[in-house]
């Protein structure tokens, strides 16, 4: 029987995650206390993403959840509280940030806040949060004709990875007397245990509850998975083993880990980890 074990949501992009017991499902991806996922992103001076393949002290930013602030902590910092409620219109100040080749509107955060992540990173940089008014949709090469936004995800509003899948990386890496690798340094969204490895790479869709998925597109993997997500530092990077057998042509040869997923039906579903999932196959 497949279940779900995990739902993780990463408030801030690139930086560490909050393991949830239950989640709010959206078009958009998770949700939870009506925050998204990747919902707020560090920016470069030139308002282009910063992420963990160039800054890999971003994974020891520690974000939480309190009840009307993200309490944001980094080792060495004194912890620092940014508001969940977005600004007023008359006090907002409205940037344009790029994520790959896409140029959204976002609201910038205080200086403080900026001071702070400059300060742990070592590069001037900022804080800035989607904005309300934003629009970015993931690749309908991919989604077909299912609009699915997304915020400042890489390119999709979930990621959908089996504990089978990391079981059988894991297997390959022992064989070659290496450690295991956790789950985090793939950073899913969604992780189901019970079925085979890959399983999800052959879901045409995935049913939790009164929830629908549809993975759409092969996660091509970057160096991420070689950060140590408790470290902050690289390690040896996996890819070595995983292009051995994971070389996807539907990605033009790229090396993939995980499915991209989007919402079918069910938005406003409460997940909960423990409940039973049902995959149908697509062979």
């Amino acid at each position: 029987m497949a279940v779900l074990t995990e739902l993780n949501l990463y408030p801030v992009k690139s930086c560490a995650g909050i393991a949830l017991r239950e989640a709010t499902l959206t078009p958009a991806g998770l949700m939870s206390q009506h925050i998204y996922d990747r919902e707020w992103m560090v920016v470069d001076q030139q308002g282009r993403f910063m992420t963990q393949r160039d800054f890999p002290r971003m994974a020891l930013v520690t974000p939480r959840l309190r009840y009307e602030t993200l309490e944001l902590r980094a080792p060495g910092m004194l912890r620092i509280e940014v508001p969940l409620d977005l600004p007023h219109p008359d006090d907002a100040r409205v940037v344009h940030v790029q994520v790959w080749d896409v140029t959204v509107p976002a609201y910038d955060c205080d200086e403080t806040t900026a001071a702070w992540f400059t300060a742990f990173l070592g590069v001037p940089c900022r804080l800035v949060r989607f904005h309300a008014e934003a629009k970015r949709l993931a690749s309908s090469k991919w989604t077909g004709d299912v609009e699915a936004p997304t915020l400042f995800s890489d390119g999709y509003p979930m990621l959908v990875i089996s504990e089978g899948s990391l079981a059988d990386l894991n297997a390959r890496l022992a064989a070659q007397g290496r450690a295991a690798l956790p789950m985090n340094r793939f950073r899913p969204n969604v992780v189901i245990g019970g079925v085979e490895a890959f399983e999800e790479d052959y879901a045409a869709s995935i049913a939790i509850g009164d929830a629908v998925l549809k993975p759409v597109k092969p996660c091509a993997r970057c160096p991420m998975p070689s950060v140590d997500q408790a470290t902050g530092e690289f390690g040896p990077d996996p890819l070595d083993i995983l292009q051995t057998y994971r070389a996807n042509p539907k990605v033009d040869g790229g090396i993939t880990f995980g499915m991209n997923a989007i919402l079918l039906r069910g938005e406003g579903t409460l997940l909960r980890v423990g409940q039973d999932v049902s995959l149908t196959l697509d062979f």
